[in-house]
């Protein structure tokens, strides 16, 4: 149709599939339409082309061969039906309003539910019977491929190994479908909502003056706060799995919506400030640790936020980071209100800040540190000077681009969880069944159901021996031991070879042909 060649056509898929989702929505498409355009203009396709000075607004369509012949198809065999159910119809046109418009219309009347993700069938499948007997014509993209994935190859091993008791609650739609998040972590006043309201320039986010709760900041019609019990039961949103913590937790979780560009591909969370000592545990009533690492495992960036003032962890702090272990690709390190000190005491402050990061985390990589001041105020060039005012702006610019960058690896993100989550699923289902064979047939079980759990470490090591699993991947041994303690081992099931060689099969097959089905068509 555009005859341009597919050494042309790849980079146009490649540049408005930003997100690698496989597929284009109606904003995507719409891009593709205006690099088609560009590219027959004779410009060069490059990723910094929608950044150039091309008028876009008055960009002319492309010239598309045998398109007026598909239209006038399209258009006659849905012209009763669509005189009928709008009272008008629609015409191609050499108008360019009318080129557009009538191309919007054959999407949205087409069967491209996709675009709106709203009236997406996926989510019938976590909630209907027939939900195990997906089609394959109904997977539409990567995500719907995952959902399929997930629903008739791994939710049946979590369900029969009670994966969601003891690891993470069940995954639903709504987990597929939502946004990148961001969370905000840090101890008490070293600037977290303050850096959020300096990045979507807003002079109120959630409770004043201090966060005492976590708050999710995400994208709607309004300014608008909902609270954490309504926010929870709410199907359209992933985070259903905390009323897990209780009312205690969520009487202090609550969703603030505003309208904001970035809020429409990003959502965050405000955490509130990590205090020392005994002082945090005696002011909460629910796991600070627990709700920190569920958020952590939904997250798509972490950022760490220090005061040059306030560089010493907590006790508690270290137990909060701890507690993100398996996420470290996620976490980045922010050093807020860098200009309240001066370049020479900036260079210790840095030095004494990996030194002490250095001691928590525990990874031979040293973690990206964004050093500046986010917040509405100029910076203080008395103590910083010039050189240091241009090293916040880059910095600046940096974690800018970093942040940008996330919906583009949403999807990547989301394949990668989804095989951390399968791995999981398939040891705790091996540590499950080797509890249930070690359990006497009649006689003593009580006995040797406290012996096992006393010595879980030991069994954890005979299930990586006899498996072959690397030890890494094990959970938590304590955390463990706490949730095993309130059930009869006699009631877990089996091991089941056959799921487990279907995840087995789902990892090595499924997912691979998955990518390959939704890749770039012009690769």
């Amino acid at each position: 149709m555009s005859n341009l060649s597919r050494q042309v056509l790849k980079p146009v898929w490649a540049i408005a599939d930003s997100k690698r989702q496989g597929y284009l929505g109606l904003i995507e498409f719409i891009t593709s339409m205006q690099l088609l355009s560009l590219a027959q203009a004779g410009h060069e396709i490059t990723h910094d082309i929608l950044n150039s000075n091309v008028d876009f607004q008055n960009l002319k369509p492309p010239v598309m061969e045998g398109l007026d012949k598909l239209l006038s198809k399209k258009n006659h065999s849905s012209k009763s039906s669509d005189a009928d159910a709008n009272g008008e119809e629609f015409y191609a046109n050499d108008d360019d309003c009318y080129f557009w418009f009538f191309v919007m219309h054959l999407l949205i009347s087409s069967d491209t539910d996709s675009y709106q993700p709203q009236s997406s069938p996926s989510a019938a499948w976590f909630s209907t019977k027939s939900s195990k007997k997906v089609s394959v014509s109904a997977v539409t993209s990567i995500l719907d491929g995952l959902k399929k994935l997930y629903i008739q190859k791994l939710k049946p091993l979590e369900v029969t190994y009670r994966f969601n008791d003891f690891v993470s609650p069940l995954l639903t739609n709504s987990n597929f479908d939502a946004k990148p998040m961001v969370m905000l972590l840090g101890q008490y006043s070293t600037g977290k909502t303050t850096f959020l309201k300096h990045l979507l320039q807003r002079a109120h986010i959630g409770p004043e003056p201090t966060t005492d709760r976590f708050v999710v900041v995400m994208s709607g019609p309004d300014e608008r706060s909902i609270l954490g019990n309504t926010v929870a039961v709410q199907a359209d949103m992933p985070f259903s799995g905390l009323t897990t913590f209780g009312t205690a937790f969520l009487s202090k979780f609550e969703c603030s919506q505003m309208p904001h560009s970035l809020l429409e591909h990003i959502t965050f969370v405000d955490t509130p400030g990590v205090l020392s000592g005994e002082k945090q545990r005696t002011q909460r009533a629910y796991d600070f640790i627990g709700v920190t690492s569920w958020f952590a495992a939904k997250c798509d960036l972490i950022l760490l936020l220090f005061d040059p003032h306030k560089l010493d962890v907590s006790d508690e702090f270290k137990r909060v980071i701890s507690s993100l272990r398996g996420h470290d690709d996620k976490i980045r390190v922010v050093l807020n209100k860098a200009d309240q000190v001066d370049t020479q005491q900036l260079m210790r402050v840095y030095g004494a800040l990996m030194w002490s990061l250095g001691k928590v985390l525990n990874t031979p990589e040293v973690s990206r540190v964004y050093i500046g001041s986010f917040n509405d105020k100029p910076v203080n060039e008395a103590e910083t000077g010039p050189i240091g005012k241009e090293l916040f702006e880059r910095e600046q610019e940096d974690l800018l681009s970093d942040l940008k960058d996330i919906p583009k690896k949403a999807c990547d993100r989301r394949i990668n969880e989804f095989v951390k989550r399968a791995r999981a699923a398939k040891i705790h289902a091996y540590i499950i069944s080797h509890l249930k064979k070690e359990m006497p047939a009649m006689i003593g079980k009580a006995k040797t159901q406290q012996r096992l759990i006393d010595n879980l470490a030991d069994e954890f090591g005979k299930v990586q021996r006899e498996h072959h699993l690397p030890p890494g991947d094990f959970p938590n041994v304590e955390q463990f031991k706490e949730v095993l303690s309130g059930y009869n081992f006699d009631k877990f099931e089996k091991l089941k070879p056959k799921m487990i060689q279907s995840v087995d099969d789902m990892l090595g097959y499924g997912i691979p042909d998955l990518l390959k089905n939704f890749r770039n068509p012009y690769d």
